[in-house]
């Protein structure tokens, strides 16, 4: 049985992202060479690069966009908002005289009663 041999090879990177690549890896409890040498063997068993590599179509970027941690952490306050019934339906009358600058009653009340219902 023959001892495996070694070489190595030299690429070009941002340095930033060679540093961030380092960190992480370090958390995974790996070295940058440990890594590419996954990424290698991946790639030769697979006979192909070992993750799918696209342009984003125009549907993907618009859900990537909706998706953004801020407006998850917005939809989920809104979702607990829902449970701790801090809600207020208004008719679509009363949104157009909002539009226009007028309160309704009702809005007033939820307002003042600190957002219950």
């Amino acid at each position: 049985m023959s001892t495996p041999t070694t070489t190595n090879i030299s690429i070009r990177i941002d340095k930033e992202i060679k540093q961030e690549a380092e960190a992480l890896f370090e958390k995974l409890g790996l070295s940058v060479s440990g890594a590419v040498n996954i990424f290698f063997r991946q790639a030769i068993r697979q006979q192909a690069i070992p993750f799918e590599i696209k342009i984003k179509t125009e549907a993907e970027e618009k859900y990537d966009e909706y998706f953004n941690p801020y407006n998850m952490k917005v939809l989920m306050e809104s979702l607990s908002q829902i449970e701790r019934r801090e809600t207020l339906s208004l008719t679509l009358d009363e949104l157009q005289a909002m539009e226009n600058g007028e309160i309704p009653q009702k809005a007033l009340d939820f307002l003042n009663s600190g957002g219950n219902e």
